[in-house]
């Protein structure tokens, strides 16, 4: 089972929806009502966008991806679910001078099981992550974020700066990382 954590981005929805599109089997839950029986019947774990800062958000999404990693789970953290998997794991993240929104490119610059080439990505944020830890990889890249998809060390966690639920080729992303076993 996939656990879709909700921390009330306006495109979880779009989640949901490229979930059952793809057929996966999966469970919404919004960050505040995740249980312990929840997070132990999980396969791997999507940490969503958000709208707003809130410090118990923060504290979940922190101590669910130290779980994944304890327990070798793939985890892929969108926008703020990646942002907060790099601060979570020593990197920080910076308010951008002008926020993105809207269809970007992506060059993917290190082989992963992820994606290849070039992407379009679809941009929603005003914070980027600014720098990660040494054992981060960078996977792909843009003009203005460094950092638009990065994996945790050769373990199936990863971050994408982008929202990958609203383009194809996030799409295609989405249903590569429910396959990862």
């Amino acid at each position: 089972m996939l656990l879709v954590v909700d921390n009330g981005s306006v495109y979880t929805n779009s989640i949901i929806d490229c979930l059952k599109e793809i057929g996966t089997d999966h469970k919404r839950i919004p960050f505040d009502k995740i249980t312990q029986v929840d997070v132990e019947g999980s396969d791997s774990i999507i940490l969503s966008g958000r709208r707003k800062n809130d410090p118990m958000m923060n504290a979940i999404n922190s101590k669910l991806i130290r779980y994944a990693l304890s327990g070798k789970r793939p985890l892929l953290g969108i926008c703020y679910g990646a942002e907060i998997l790099a601060i979570t794991l020593g990197g920080t993240i910076r308010k951008m001078e002008h926020p993105r929104y809207g269809i970007r490119k992506a060059d993917v610059i290190q082989d992963n099981p992820l994606c290849k080439g070039q992407l379009e990505v679809f941009e929603s944020h005003s914070y980027k992550v600014a720098t990660l830890d040494s054992q981060f990889g960078t996977i792909a890249s843009s003009d203005e974020c460094k950092f638009e998809i990065f994996q945790y060390e050769n373990q199936n966690i990863f971050g994408t700066q982008f929202h990958p639920e609203m383009s194809l080729d996030g799409k295609q992303l989405l249903k590569n990382f429910v396959s990862i076993k």
